[in-house]
């Protein structure tokens, strides 16, 4: 298991970006892969931990400290991607302030250009899993834009983001 968060400030990449580039894609291997969902759960601030992907599709394991979430109104323009609750809950928000609560084994589909933000809803922190499908693979998945279509990092100062600092012996399994 990790120690250390993939999540920091100011990269000029975001999270997902910056690990997916680290770890890279062989194209031609058409094998199955296991993986498990664990991750050391932050008392401030939030971290990925990739656990799969393809050419098409990623599967990360987001965990937040409480009341902790993706901080600005965004929208993905090149995937579509769901959040799955594993302990916790969201509140997920629209663009008119609509409110949608996503509790433990629920979830929630994100089609591209939807915009949305969301929070740790409760005292718990909150583990999601993160499915996403690029759109043109040809072009970034993990690019992020505000409303008015301004791109934005989302472990950014600008987004509000915080370092992220892992609770001591606390861990997600």
């Amino acid at each position: 298991m990790k120690m250390e968060p993939d999540h920091l400030l100011d990269q000029p990449t975001g999270t997902m970006e910056r690990v997916m580039a680290k770890i890279g894609f062989d194209p031609e291997a058409r094998k199955p892969s296991v993986f498990t969902m664990e991750s050391p759960i932050p008392k401030q601030g939030n971290d990925r931990t990739h656990l799969a992907h393809t050419d098409r599709l990623t599967v990360f394991l987001n965990v937040y400290s409480p009341n902790d979430g993706e901080n600005l109104l965004h929208t993905h323009t090149n995937e579509d991607h769901c959040f799955i609750v594993l302990q916790g809950a969201a509140e997920f928000v629209g663009p008119n302030d609509e409110k949608t609560m996503v509790r433990k084994h629920q979830g929630i589909m994100l089609p591209r250009n939807c915009l949305y933000t969301f929070f740790a809803a409760n005292d718990e922190p909150l583990v999601m899993i993160r499915v996403g499908a690029v759109v043109d693979p040809s072009k970034s998945p993990y690019g992020r834009v505000l409303k008015d279509g301004s791109p934005l990092i989302g472990n950014s100062k600008e987004n509000n983001a915080v370092p992220c600092v892992f609770e001591p012996g606390a861990v997600f399994r």
